[in-house]
């Protein structure tokens, strides 16, 4: 019998009858086409995902994912925490666990809350798979399909398959320096409600947006707040970064300022200790959280149980917090080294937002610069961005990209802004070869929404806003 030689250390195993074939014909298309389930023709693949194969590779620059610099934790305190798993906890580690998740990784997570000036009833908490699971059962749970989702504008990047899959009406609002604009909000609902719908939920990142990097203000978190309760509608807050803070003020949380009647929080351990253990958790009202619950037991039945061991032996140690402190002035130094290289390599049109804290920068370029043509450029020259669009449900942010500078370090981000600021500097000079008689390019706009003049000269430039009507923006002088 013919036999399968595997190049890992396994017994062969026999040749199947037949081979898989390729089922690229049309009739193999068409067999397969007719099994698929109605939601799955809006379903969106993940702008970071689908760059993951390419900025693996050794050469690329990739200043596109969100990733935390994992490189910074100790692996000795690594190998300690498990070592110390595998000798006193070996078989309950690797057990399933309860769907809730331990009472010992809740404590962990209280602690954390408790860090930005929350107390959440751990009874009100489930541990998740990942601040991304966070979203999914959230959505799960409240969405069905043609149920109005309020976020803002742009929006998460990962958030925008989730609301697709569950078949969402999305609707965004735009921002400005301070975050989300609650009286466009405000202007949504009313019209909402004249149409006789109501939204299920208000998703917003409202402390170092991702991917804006604005960070709402306190008088715009009191009126959301405010706003949830008189109108008895959901709040979302995803707070991945609220920890990251570099400069300015803390602004207490949405859910600290609701106190968790209409605030559903979501969190995660990705950003201040490592995305590859995937821990997060929901915060919930009893009602919402007892669906959550059942929701996640029928996707995974439980998150990972070791992950939660070396999370809680992790936090018994107690130095969680000097370690978030050390990814803050890490993070900071980088925050700095591209803001400086933005300045100098790419072009005065341009605009970008100087976020407080967070992993991101979205830099906005001139309106005849699509960044999803520009990104196949910049791969070539082995560096990786988020094109804008895929912050959007509308096809909207064509000419803006997210930018990270957490991830690699400070000779990598200069030179990663340098080669993307070449091919935009090409962009520029063809289409002023192309069109003469606008040689100065298209005016420089703010970012979709996300204005990026704090700390530099400006000068009024007066634009449309989304009603049409002609109000003075701020423009980035150069440099």
């Amino acid at each position: 019998m013919a036999t399968i030689r595997h190049t890992s250390r396994m017994t062969e195993v026999p040749q199947p009858p037949h081979k898989r074939r390729a089922h690229t014909s049309t009739r193999d298309l068409e067999r397969y086409a007719g099994l698929f389930a109605e939601r799955t023709t809006v379903m969106r693949s993940s702008a970071m995902r689908d760059l993951m194969a390419v900025t693996a590779r050794p050469e690329v620059i990739s200043l596109a994912g969100g990733l935390p610099d994992t490189s910074t934790f100790p692996p000795e305190s690594l190998a300690a925490q498990m070592s110390k798993i595998a000798a006193e906890s070996a078989a309950a580690a690797l057990q399933y666990g309860p769907t809730e998740g331990f009472d010992e990784t809740k404590d962990c997570i209280v602690e954390v809350m408790a860090a930005e000036g929350m107390l959440p009833d751990p009874d009100d908490i489930v541990v998740t798979t990942g601040g991304q699971q966070a979203i999914d059962l959230v959505t799960k749970t409240l969405v069905d399909p043609g149920d109005v989702v309020i976020c803002e504008a742009p929006t998460y990047p990962g958030a925008v398959p989730v609301f697709c899959s569950y078949q969402a009406d999305v609707r965004q609002v735009e921002m400005d320096g301070d975050g989300m604009r609650i009286d466009l909000l405000e202007a949504l609902l009313a019209e909402l409600k004249a149409e006789g719908r109501r939204p299920k939920f208000i998703y917003t990142v409202p402390s170092f947006q991702n991917p804006g990097g604005v960070t709402l203000s306190l008088e715009r978190r009191a009126r959301l707040v405010e706003l949830a309760r008189r109108h008895e509608i959901l709040v979302v807050e995803d707070n991945p970064y609220g920890m990251l803070r570099y400069e300015g003020e803390a602004l207490p949380p949405l859910y600290q300022l609701d106190g968790g009647d209409f605030v559903i929080y979501l969190g995660t351990f990705s950003k201040i200790l490592s995305p590859g253990i995937r821990l997060g958790w929901v915060v919930a009202p009893p009602p919402v959280l007892e669906k959550v619950v059942l929701g996640k037991g029928a996707t995974d039945l439980c998150t990972s149980t070791l992950t939660q061991f070396f999370v809680r032996q992790y936090f018994a140690e107690g130095g969680w917090k000097r370690y978030v402190e050390d990814l803050v002035d890490l993070y900071r130094g980088r925050r700095d080294t591209m803001l400086a290289a933005l300045a100098e390599h790419f072009p005065a049109e341009a605009t970008w937002t100087e976020p407080e804290g967070g992993l991101f920068i979205w830099a906005t370029l001139p309106e005849y610069i699509d960044t999803g043509d520009l990104l196949a450029k910049a791969l070539r020259s082995d560096v990786a961005f988020v094109p804008g669009q895929a912050a959007y449900v509308d096809g909207r942010g064509k000419n803006s990209m997210r930018l990270n500078f957490s991830g690699v370090d400070d000779e990598e981000i200069r030179e990663g802004i340098g080669r993307i600021g070449r091919v935009i500097r090409e962009q520029v000079e063809l289409y002023e070869a192309l069109a003469p008689w606008s040689s100065s390019g298209a005016p420089g706009r703010e970012a979709e929404g996300v204005p990026a003049d704090a700390g530099r000269e400006a000068e009024d430039v007066p634009v449309e806003d989304v009603a049409g009507n002609v109000v003075p923006l701020r423009k980035e002088a150069n440099g």
